[in-house]
């Protein structure tokens, strides 16, 4: 099976298969986004997925022990295509400790209780989901298409049927004007949220979608770098999950962090600290991709 257009992947699944079920993203509006706009969303034929599956047991068959469901949402898949791809994997690959997808929050709702522990069940353990910000003039600003209170209901949904969450929040995404909001309402949500797994990124406005048109028009402006290290800094300060893996690994940030929250907020803190008065080199510009 090949793979259409670009792919994308959390930094944490590097080394997974990479399955992908659906092309594109059934909601497609995030106004920062870029990632899928040249694709027109669609599940992909089960025949074709299922054939992608045995043709990379025959390849890695005992290799695998990650599998990363792409594109966009796949959560947004119905049981019909998901049971028989995550029972196939199960066969396919015996070393198989997990699969995961991004997922929308308006996915995880639309699935029932009974579907996300039957997900859970036969091996959908992780889900990716970037609320991006946890104020909501934010979010309706950059057309997430959920609110606070729905992240939260599909964190508890997802928790409550034994799937781990990874949540990812973006930089700069409130701009100048709600800076300092963004930072501490994102704060408040990954608290709500708590998530296994947080992740800070950077916004990076690209030339040709809604955001940059934004900011051609002065309705957006994005926060200086130092200001950009201050709402991590907020957030950190402020984001209280019950015992998180925290990372700024993405290559989109100007400073990588690694920790647990709450464990290390004073260390963070203290090399956050020592970054916004000069004394910790930020990874130059020229290194920093999406």
């Amino acid at each position: 099976m090949l793979y259409e257009g670009r792919l994308y992947r959390p930094p944490s699944e590097a080394d997974s298969l990479i399955l992908q079920a659906t092309i594109g993203c059934s909601w497609n509006k995030c106004t920062y986004c870029d990632m899928y706009r040249a694709k027109t969303f669609r599940v992909r034929d089960l025949g074709e997925t299922l054939e992608h599956i045995a043709a990379a047991r025959q390849e890695a068959g005992a290799r695998v022990q990650k599998v990363f469901v792409a594109d966009g949402d796949a959560l947004v898949m119905a049981m019909e295509q998901w049971e028989p791809i995550l029972r196939a994997c199960r066969e396919a690959f015996p070393n198989l400790r997990r699969v995961s997808c991004y997922a929308w929050a308006k996915n995880v709702l639309d699935k029932t209780p009974a579907e996300l522990e039957r997900l859970a069940e036969l091996g959908l353990t992780l889900l990716y989901i970037g609320p991006e910000s946890g104020d909501d003039r934010t979010l309706k600003r950059i057309a997430k298409g959920a609110s606070f209170d729905e992240h939260v209901q599909a964190a508890e949904h997802a928790r409550a049927a034994g799937i781990r969450l990874s949540t990812i929040f973006l930089l700069g995404v409130g701009g100048v004007e709600r800076s300092r909001e963004h930072a501490l309402e994102s704060a408040r949500l990954a608290t709500a949220m708590d998530p296994a797994f947080l992740s800070a990124l950077t916004l990076t406005v690209i030339p040709g979608t809604p955001h940059a048109r934004m900011e051609e028009k002065d309705l957006f402006c994005l926060p200086e770098i130092n200001d950009l290290l201050g709402e991590l800094r907020t957030f950190v300060a402020e984001a209280a999950p019950t015992d998180a893996i925290f990372r700024t690994n993405h290559a989109s940030n100007y400073l990588p962090l690694a920790g647990r929250l709450p464990r290390d907020r004073a260390r963070i803190i203290e090399t956050l600290d020592a970054a916004l008065q000069g004394r910790v080199p930020l990874r130059d510009e020229r290194t920093r991709d999406l």
